[in-house]
């Protein structure tokens, strides 16, 4: 592998792991802020603005810190990657272009009127600028995967006479089959993530007895969203997306499950070490034909092994992308199995007193993002040897003039800012969870009340 490539690869890996950090943690607030405003509406109960606006400020903060991140990716398009933007321009350009003129400004812009425009739209514009935020938010998601779904599976293209692609169907890139079940698993990975994050701030408040009523709250809306998320994280949309990968990709779902060798009845491998050297799985445990079923509905059913395509079309890190996927998907079980246990606790009346639970809630809240990053290292490790599956090879589409010296020096550059920004994200967000929803919801009142003595005084 080139050394300009290589870089090149790596720094974008770690401009765009460190970016999504911030959008999966917007894109499943924003569902959660729209339930709690919608509860307040509803039940006439102030303590759901309350945490609405608590939220809302976490999410403020997560948003900047997502748009100051996902600014220097754009440019690495032009930089870095020259010969890829200039081959599929014509296509991606559409989406990206309209997530940032359509998606970004609406999320953008309601987001300003959530945060300081509540007094002048009442309760139900309030509501409605909640819905806006989500709204943008999941949109540019939207576009974002129609983006990466077209380079796992290019739909809707035309090759122009200099060799580059030209877009000729605008509604199947945007109905990509891949991309709509691509788009349902991502959302519910961000879920997932929000929804952990609200229990465990939850359960911190509840275990240091700081605002034990709202961390109930957070607890409560937590748990139910995430026992909902994690079970459709399964079933459907991960169950779909493996079958796209197992009928478009099929070497990539071959390395994914460690099958060197293609089998009738295949088994599924709960644990293994792949030895690309020999070919095998090092210490297999297994489940006798149930990878064949999963993928095909039939339990004797052959499914190809690597060995059933040529090793230039084999992904380029097979170990790495094995255990990714199987990270993922471990961590995935693991969120089933504890928000099934709470939720059953919540249930019953018991989770607020079950303190070994509030403690697995309020440490858990790392796993998400990584099982998040581990499903992203999938689907983009998966795609290897391709940047456009089938179409164009990464090491066709980066910038051959950009010196390896060159890609380093900023590489070194994103790595002391984002320390940077990484310690002061951290620091803003402790800040807001030692103030929490009562003091907002006091300094809010001695404002109002600060304006009506001030309107008094006027007269």
């Amino acid at each position: 592998m080139d050394d300009a490539l290589a870089i090149d690869r790596f720094q974008f890996a770690f401009t765009v792991t460190f970016h999504y950090l911030f959008p999966q943690l917007t894109m499943g607030l924003a569902l959660l802020i729209v339930i709690l405003k919608t509860i307040a509406i509803r039940r006439n109960d102030e303590r759901y603005n309350q945490a609405a606006r608590f939220w809302g400020k976490i999410f403020a903060i997560s948003f900047v810190f997502g748009v100051v991140t996902g600014i220097p990716m754009e440019f690495q398009f032009g930089t870095n990657w020259a010969k890829f933007s200039r081959f599929a321009g014509g296509v991606i350009g559409q989406t990206l272009a309209m997530e940032g003129v359509f998606a970004f400004f609406l999320e953008s812009s309601f987001l300003g009127l959530f945060l300081f425009g509540e007094k002048r739209l009442g309760p139900r514009g309030h509501w409605l600028a909640a819905f806006l935020v989500f709204a943008g938010s999941w949109l540019s998601g939207y576009f974002i995967i129609a983006t990466n779904a077209w380079m796992q599976h290019p739909v809707g293209y035309t090759i122009a006479a200099d060799g580059s692609v030209h877009l000729s169907s605008f509604w199947a890139l945007l109905l990509n089959p891949w991309a709509i079940w691509q788009y349902l698993h991502t959302m519910g990975g961000s879920v997932i993530t929000a929804s952990f994050v609200m229990a465990a701030v939850g359960a911190f408040y509840v275990l240091t007895n700081r605002e034990p009523e709202h961390g109930r709250l957070f607890l409560k809306l937590g748990v139910s969203v995430a026992v909902v998320a994690s079970v459709l994280q399964l079933f459907p949309t991960g169950d779909k997306q493996g079958r796209m990968v197992a009928l478009h990709q099929p070497a990539t779902l071959a390395a994914m499950e460690g099958l060197f060798k293609t089998e009738a009845g295949a088994p599924l491998v709960i644990i293994g070490q792949p030895n690309t050297a020999e070919q095998k799985l090092d210490n297999p445990i297994i489940i006798p034909r149930l990878l064949s079923f999963l993928t095909y509905r039939r339990w004797n059913v052959e499914v190809k092994g690597l060995d059933a395509f040529p090793k230039d079309q084999w992904p380029d890190n097979i170990p790495l992308l094995y255990y990714s996927y199987h990270i993922m998907v471990g961590l995935g079980t693991i969120f089933i199995a504890i928000t099934l246990a709470a939720a059953w606790l919540l249930w019953r009346g018991r989770l607020y007193e079950s303190k070994w639970m509030l403690w697995i809630l309020m440490l858990s809240f790392p796993f998400p993002y990584i099982a998040n990053t581990a499903g992203w290292m999938t689907a983009e490790l998966g795609r290897q040897p391709w940047l456009v599956y089938g179409l164009m090879r990464t090491s066709e589409g980066f910038s051959p003039t950009v010196s390896a010296g060159n890609v380093m020096f900023t590489l070194l550059g994103f790595m002391g800012m984002y320390t940077v920004l990484a310690i002061l994200y951290l620091l803003l967000m402790w800040r807001e969870i030692e103030h929490g929803p009562k003091l907002l919801a006091a300094e809010a009142s001695s404002m109002k009340t600060g304006q009506v003595v001030a309107g008094v005084g006027a007269h």
